[in-house]
């Protein structure tokens, strides 16, 4: 006799019960509908790229975790993003592209990196990119932060902020201290001040040799803190005479303006001199996005402005900015802190119950006659009690039963019962679609909201 194997899930990937799959469900789904009223329009790039196209600007920690192997004469790696697809896709078809190109993608991608509490193998990210032909407007910087606040609003979240910078007035600052070449190390030792702590950014920044004139200058600079409008006086009050810098605070005044316009709330976003991103080809906006309460589980929603997106693959300038929630980390975030509202373990509106054989053949054509209505219908054909049956819908958590039986057969009509209340309700058959769908909005159990006590 064959040995049997133990079943099991490996070690950073994620695999979802029915109930927490259709909650996944809903946030891609909302997510997506905000994506597409913005006008932009969904892809899918393959999961596989040839590894000379993905490894073209990949390097150090990130080359290590990617997962590589050989078919035949093909070297393949699996995306560790969908930033890099969207490079060699963009540079591929270029000629065929309208710019600005628009484009979403909610897809898995893959690191081989050690698993931990919001860190997995396979993720899946929810992308925003605006690529441009050349040049790029400012104001697509704020529209990308603007869409991400609206998804998270339409999903229930009320406690987050979305932190904004800008790499151009950042370097702008080290310049006029005279230490570009020092900048880049800088930058990720302040972007690490909210995680180690302001005394131990200080002894980084004395072990690089600065000075504690400059240390000081660097600190006071960056804890700049309070409304949008309050940073940017305070900043301009620092009355830096350097061109890259005054570039800086002209665009970052602009995009805060611009996403208020665009209907950001200001208790969602401020501007925060720490965030930097520690990827190298930002150039301009950089954002990270946290739940309240939750800043230790990391950004949950990133991204920025870059200049040259397919830079390794055609000498054409491509522009672009963008924002990635890590969805996978999301979910994960909010299935830990129990902030996910409750869900069926169904996606039907509901469930069609035959009492008998004769029944059934009646219950199939009922069902299809509210698919064709726009319903979500499940049919238990299963042999039992009615009893059974009754414990099957109530642990499927679907919100109407119809019992069909031989009075219904007979009648051409439907006993429709409301789960949540007990009542029920003896309809003809044309009756039904009407009197459900009214049931279901006065009930609102279509609505988008899926999170709930944003702090446990």
């Amino acid at each position: 006799m064959k040995q049997k194997v133990t079943p099991k899930t490996l070690s950073g990937f994620m695999e979802l019960l029915p109930a927490e799959q259709l909650v996944f469900d809903k946030m891609k789904n909302v997510i997506e509908d905000t994506y597409r009223s913005f006008g932009f329009v969904g892809l899918d790039t393959p999961v596989l790229e040839l590894s000379e196209v993905l490894l073209a600007k990949a390097g150090g920690d990130t080359e290590k975790q990617i997962y590589r192997f050989k078919k035949g004469d093909n070297d393949l790696c699996m995306r560790f993003d969908l930033t890099v697809p969207l490079a060699r896709y963009v540079a591929e078809h270029q000629n065929e592209l309208t710019f600005p190109f628009k484009r979403y993608q909610i897809s898995k991608s893959y690191r081989g990196e050690r698993p931990q509490k919001g860190r997995f193998r396979e993720f899946y990210q929810a992308d925003v990119d605006i690529i441009g032909s050349e040049k790029l407007a400012v104001v697509y910087d704020a529209e990308v932060p603007a869409i991400m606040y609206h998804v998270f609003k339409k999903l229930g979240l009320n406690g987050f902020c979305i932190k904004i910078n800008n790499r151009k007035l950042m370097n702008g600052f080290y310049e006029s201290l005279n230490l570009t070449e020092q900048s880049a190390e800088i930058s990720r030792i302040i972007d690490k001040m909210d995680k180690i702590g302001v005394e131990n950014v200080k002894a980084c920044l004395k072990d690089m040799d600065l000075s504690d004139v400059l240390i000081e200058k660097i600190i006071a600079f960056t804890e700049i803190n309070g409304k949008s409008e309050v940073v940017l006086e305070k900043i301009s009050a620092f009355n830096i005479q350097n061109e890259l810098f005054e570039t800086g605070l002209n665009e970052l005044k602009f995009v805060s303006q611009a996403m208020q316009n665009l209907g950001v709330s200001d208790k969602n976003f401020e501007i925060d001199l720490k965030i930097t991103r520690g990827l190298d080809y930002y150039t301009g906006t950089v954002y990270e996005t946290f739940v309240d309460g939750h800043q230790g589980w990391g950004s949950i929603c990133s991204g920025g402005r870059y200049e040259n997106l397919a830079g390794y693959y055609t000498d054409r300038k491509l522009p672009g900015v963008g924002m990635s929630i890590g969805l996978t980390r999301f979910f994960d975030l909010l299935r830990d802190q129990k902030m996910i509202l409750p869900m069926a373990q169904t996606p039907a509106d509901v469930l069609v119950l035959p009492m008998d054989e004769e029944a059934l053949l009646y219950a199939l054509k009922v069902a299809s006659f509210l698919r064709e209505h726009g319903f979500n219908v499940q049919t238990n054909a299963s042999d039992g009690k009615f009893k059974n049956k009754m414990t099957y819908a109530n642990k499927l958590q679907v919100p109407f039963v119809l019992i069909l039986g031989e009075n219904e057969v007979q009648s051409q009509t439907v006993t429709l019962k409301n789960m949540q209340t007990g009542e029920q309700s003896c309809l003809a058959y044309d009756e039904l679609p009407n009197a459900l769908k009214s049931f279901l909005e006065k009930n609102s159990y279509k609505t988008l909201k899926v999170i709930q006590n944003e702090s446990k």
